[in-house]
């Protein structure tokens, strides 16, 4: 039986792929036969990552500035002639209430989380369009999007409004058989849950305390979400579009 999962013969870009989640989602397309350009602003740790895996590249790509999106694309268009997966994985994730929360901190938030996917989803589409076979574009949201927390202002709606934008643009592009899905990660360990733990001055505690609330006993891993990705980026998703998954280990149940 045939890999329903084989990526064979695409091309994909990978957003925050020198590391945590967007390391694990660029791998694990990779692994499954695309061709994957890794882009980040890490060109120490992003070339590495890349060239772990066959049929990986790296670009360092600063997701705010439209001029690098349409540099990047013009690179993918030349060496590759196509792009059919798009993956809007960078972000950051600051803590503060709305009244810890000033102008500059809301307004780097929504520019990184929010404009970025707003500029790879733009910039992206006229080269999907033109293999005529359709694509995928995932964007990398929060369960914050559907239930806010209170100590992540920003955060939360940043990321409620990347779910929007994606049923947006999955309603513009369903024409062309492109399809654009949201993912919502729960508490996913990496270097950003590391962090939120250490504000609580005891991060071991408070780690062992998130595996214990959730359902399925433990935070996610980087590898769960890059599953899911990759569900969403082959052929087994071609009638899905618009899509919230939701992987929290049932944590907003």
């Amino acid at each position: 039986m045939a890999n329903e999962f084989s990526l064979d013969g695409k091309v994909a870009v990978v957003t925050g792929a020198a590391r945590g989640i967007g390391l694990e989602i660029a791998c694990r397309l990779a692994q499954s036969g695309a061709q994957v350009v890794f882009t980040d602003v890490e060109p120490e740790l992003g070339p590495e990552a890349a060239a772990s895996v066959q049929g990986g590249s790296y670009r360092n790509l600063d997701v705010t500035v439209q001029s690098q999106w349409e540099d990047t694309i013009q690179e993918i268009r030349d060496q590759h002639g196509r792009l059919d997966i798009l993956v809007n994985n960078a972000g950051i994730s600051p803590a503060g209430n709305i009244e810890q929360s000033d102008l500059a901190l809301w307004r780097r938030v929504q520019t990184i989380n929010v404009e970025s996917v707003f500029l790879g989803c733009r910039t992206a589409l006229p080269l999907m369009r033109q293999s005529g076979e359709g694509g995928s574009i995932i964007n990398l949201s929060s369960i914050q999007a559907l239930r806010p927390a209170a100590e992540l202002a920003a955060y939360s709606a940043s990321k409620a409004a990347v779910r929007a934008l994606t049923k947006s643009v999955a309603l513009h592009a369903a024409r062309d058989r492109i399809r654009c899905n949201s993912v919502h990660p729960g508490g996913v360990h990496t270097r950003m849950l590391d962090d939120f733990a250490a504000l609580t001055g005891d991060a071991e505690a408070a780690l062992l305390k998130l595996n214990a609330a959730n359902p399925l006993g433990r935070v996610g891993l980087p590898l769960d979400i890059a599953n899911g990705v990759l569900y969403l980026a082959s052929d087994l998703s071609a009638w899905v579009t618009g899509l919230e998954l939701v992987i929290d280990g049932g944590s907003t149940l």
